[in-house]
């Protein structure tokens, strides 16, 4: 699946990558937090205080059976859209 680009003037929100993460991955546990203005004047911020770190939490039979490694790549790559948005930094948490 080729991730459909954002446009250029928005910037990635907990509410799109969770339908992202929702439609690919059908997970059983999805939680998507912003915590971007915890990082301001760090690298990858964007003055805004929003859009650039994030943490997600997310379970579900996609990631069963898989390495650590593995987890997190389905993850990386359902949100890649999102990283030539402004997505810099993401916390996985892979619950079972």
């Amino acid at each position: 699946m080729i991730p459909t680009p954002l446009p250029a003037d928005s910037v990635p929100t907990a509410e799109a990558i969770h339908t992202t993460l929702q439609s690919a991955l059908s997970p059983v546990l999805l939680e998507v937090l912003d915590e971007s203005a915890a990082h301001a004047g760090h690298a990858g911020a964007n003055g805004l205080g929003r859009g650039t770190h994030f943490r997600v939490r997310i379970g579900g039979p996609a990631f069963a059976g898989k390495s650590r490694v593995a987890q997190h790549r389905l993850v990386y790559d359902a949100l890649r859209k999102f990283t030539a948005a402004g997505l810099h930094a993401l916390a996985i948490e892979i619950k079972s």
